[in-house]
């Protein structure tokens, strides 16, 4: 069993930056990919960034590919997110997801193929 815990959220003017950190239990990430979903209450879940288990390959959602970066620390077994220029439209609970058995590169980005989520975590854009 995978656990994931999300810290790093909160309240930031328009603009800003963030970064968002998750770290996993139960497994170590070097044999996980990772990813950041977002969801704003009343709409569809959002893929945000995501990154293979080595950190070969990421995907990040292209109209945020200007703004947000995802990187991984296997050593600590952690995920970031960063995210600059934040928005208002950003506003969202992200959560972080996990699994051990993405088939390829092409699946990186699917919430689907997740198996693994944290709690997820509050950010709030004001403007």
């Amino acid at each position: 069993q995978v656990q994931l815990v999300e810290s790093g959220g909160g309240l930031v003017q328009a603009g800003g930056s963030l970064r968002l950190s998750c770290t996993a239990s139960g497994r170590a990430a070097s044999a996980l990919a990772m990813g950041w979903f977002r969801q704003v209450l009343g709409k569809e879940r959002e893929t945000v960034a995501a990154i293979s288990g080595n950190g070969d390959a990421t995907f990040v959602q292209y109209s945020m590919s200007d703004r947000f970066a995802i990187s991984k620390d296997n050593a600590k077994n952690t995920v970031y997110l960063q995210m600059n220029k934040l928005r208002t439209e950003d506003t969202a609970l992200y959560s972080c997801a996990a699994d051990s058995s993405i088939p390829g590169r092409r699946y990186l980005g699917n919430g689907y193929e997740y198996a693994y989520w944290g709690q997820g975590i509050q950010v709030t854009v004001s403007s």
